[in-house]
């Protein structure tokens, strides 16, 4: 571990998102695990809510439970980097994962960089670090709207 492994994750700029949005599902997506959790604009807090362990379009399914279940106005999806702000592999199939998310769901979606999440939701001892790392990404953006 370096010693930016340890840096907490950037704060995104301010985002510009209608008022009508208030209620958000957010996705750490991963290739093998997508950790989810929900949160709302007036309290500007989110909950972990677990992690989908499926694959392909059965993670859609998934996903669409959630959906159905929660009924977010928006999605938020987190993209990875690398530490200096460079994109790669995971960073492109994180962002078609949004395109697809927004093309099924029709569903506006939102993507925040998620540098440090999961690092972060390590630290603070977390049992799902992947559903934590979600409820970071989300906390994140709910602070980022004004």
């Amino acid at each position: 571990m370096s010693p930016s492994d340890l840096l907490p994750a950037p704060v995104p700029a301010a985002v510009s998102v209608p008022a009508g949005l208030q209620t958000f599902l957010a996705l750490d997506f991963g290739i093998k695990r997508t950790g989810f959790a929900v949160g709302n604009r007036l309290m500007r807090t989110a909950q972990p809510q677990g992690t989908i362990t499926a694959e392909g379009d059965a993670r859609f399914v998934k996903i669409a439970q959630h959906i159905k279940e929660w009924q977010p106005d928006a999605l938020v999806v987190g993209v990875p980097f690398h530490p200096d702000g460079a994109a790669h592999e995971n960073t492109a199939r994180a962002k078609k994962f949004a395109r697809q998310l927004h093309g099924r769901f029709k569903l506006p979606v939102f993507e925040v960089d998620e540098r440090y999440t999961t690092t972060e939701a390590l630290s603070m001892g977390a049992k799902d670090a992947d559903a934590a790392a979600a409820c970071i990404i989300l906390e994140q953006f709910l602070r980022s709207i004004p």
